[in-house]
Parts: C-alpha cells; structure tokens; sequence
C-alpha cells in the first residue's frame, strides 16, 4: 500500500470512528481563533455528553482524522495493559529506578502509577513495554481498537515507533474509558481514571493525559460535571518545541471555556 492510500486509510478509520458514535461533527470554525492567538497551527475534538445527548464539535476535521504518533498519551491504554498483565498490582506498588539519570530531574527516583503518569516518566513504561513484548501490546492495542494498533518501529513505539491514532479515535477510546466499557476489569479502569486527574473544582473533574513527541504536541481527557461529561482531544504542531508546550493546555482551556466545559478560573 502506498503512503496516499495509507494517509486516506488512517482518515476514513478516523471519520469512521466519530460518525458510527452519533451525529456529523460541527465545524467550529469560531475556534480557529484561539490557534490564531497562541500562533499555532492544529485541531481540536469537544465532543460534548451534558444533558443526556451528544454534540461533536471539531475545528480542523482533516486534521483530526488523520493519524499521528500518541506520544504519552498512550500512557493512558499502557497502564491498563500492565495492570491487566499483572506488572502492577495497584497506584501504591514501588516500581524501583534503575539508578540511570534522565534529563528529568522527577524521573530519577523510584516511582508508582501515580507519580510516573503525572511526571509522564518515560522509563517506567519502557519497562512495561519490555515485559510485554511488541506482540503482546499489538494484541491488547488490536483488542480495545486503538489507532493502527501496532508495536513497530523505532523504540519507544508510541513516540518515536509506527503508532498512531486521531483525534477522533482518541475520543473513541476515551469515551469507553469513562463509561468502563474496556475490555479491562472494571476497577482496573476505575484506578486508571483516578491518576488521569488534573485538577477539580466543586462540581467538576478534569482528568487528562499530556502527549509530545518534539514535533507534535497532544492533550486528551474529558471533564466530569454532574449533567455529564465533555471529552477533548487537541493536536498540535510544536515548531518551537519547549516553548510550545503550554499552548496544548491553554488553547484546550480556552475552546472548553466557550462552551461553558470549564470554569473562567479553571
């Protein structure tokens, strides 16, 4: 198969995801805005669950069909894979440095679920992967429909290997996520969930994954209020690297904002 019949493979998959879920997506072109503001270029995927129905709305559809590396992202479906494999126990279970400094200074001490989801500490899933085997992540990518679902190419795979899922598919996974529909135990899920969150408020939770791999720039997750919940996935291009990064969440904050998915203080 050659590259264009890939690139248009990876968008019907993409489009075919969203559309099988509900309702076409809405273009917001209104939100081109909030990329314009921040200089950057990429899309973004609101699909909104309040009050017992669903909007999809997206800015950039193209974009958000087609496939891209998941980067840390993927640390999301990787943990369910370890926990269901049996490499952890639970959030508390030690998983031990191996004395080996990385130029994060928050890597360099041992670590638990927890700590190595909020630091998105790349050793320790590595590790997993290494455990695994590219077959055995093939095969749980293959079971929950994630992406192209494949373990090849440079290591790690989800950042620098042949992974790679849109926008769309993001949403896709993450819907049956929240609603514990993964063919994972449900508490397994449930723990999951419970280290993806970033921040709350009163009657709201934020929970979310951050994703880069030095030229494209993710974050996905939903935020839960008592009427429902409204997922998001953004991609972007990061041309200025570091100074990039902080864009996928304020871009993100500001769409969620507009439509009254987040608080103005949040």
């Amino acid at each position: 198969m050659n590259r264009r019949s890939l690139v248009l493979s990876a968008l019907a998959a993409g489009f075919a995801q969203v559309t099988a879920a509900g309702p076409q997506p809405q273009e917001m072109a209104e939100w081109s805005r909030f990329f314009t503001e921040a200089d950057a270029q990429g899309s973004i995927v609101v699909l909104d669950a309040r009050d017992n129905s669903e909007t999809t709305h997206v800015y950039n559809v193209s974009r958000s069909a087609r496939r891209y590396s998941p980067a840390s992202t993927f640390k999301i479906p990787h943990s369910l894979f370890a926990l269901d494999a049996g490499l952890l126990r639970d959030e508390f279970q030690l998983i031990q440095w191996d004395g080996v400094k990385r130029p994060v200074e928050a890597w360099n001490v041992d670590q638990n679920l927890r700590s190595a989801m909020r630091n998105s500490t790349v050793w320790v899933y590595e590790r997993f992967a290494k455990e695994l085997g590219d077959a055995r992540e093939s095969a749980y990518m293959r079971k929950i429909g994630y992406g192209n679902a494949v373990a090849t190419g440079d290591k790690p795979f989800w950042v620098e290997g042949d992974l790679a899922i849109s926008s769309f598919e993001q949403i896709a996974f993450l819907q049956r996520l929240y609603r514990n529909q993964l063919p994972f135990q449900v508490e397994h899920q449930r723990l999951v969930k419970d280290v993806m969150v970033n921040e709350a408020g009163p009657d709201w939770i934020l929970r979310a994954k951050t994703g880069w791999t030095g030229k494209i720039g993710w974050w996905v997750g939903w935020v839960e209020w008592p009427s429902g919940p409204v997922f998001f996935a953004l991609n972007m291009d990061t041309p200025n690297r570091l100074a990039d990064l902080a864009k996928r969440q304020s871009i993100t904050r500001n769409v969620l904002r507009s439509i009254k998915a987040l608080p103005t203080s949040a």
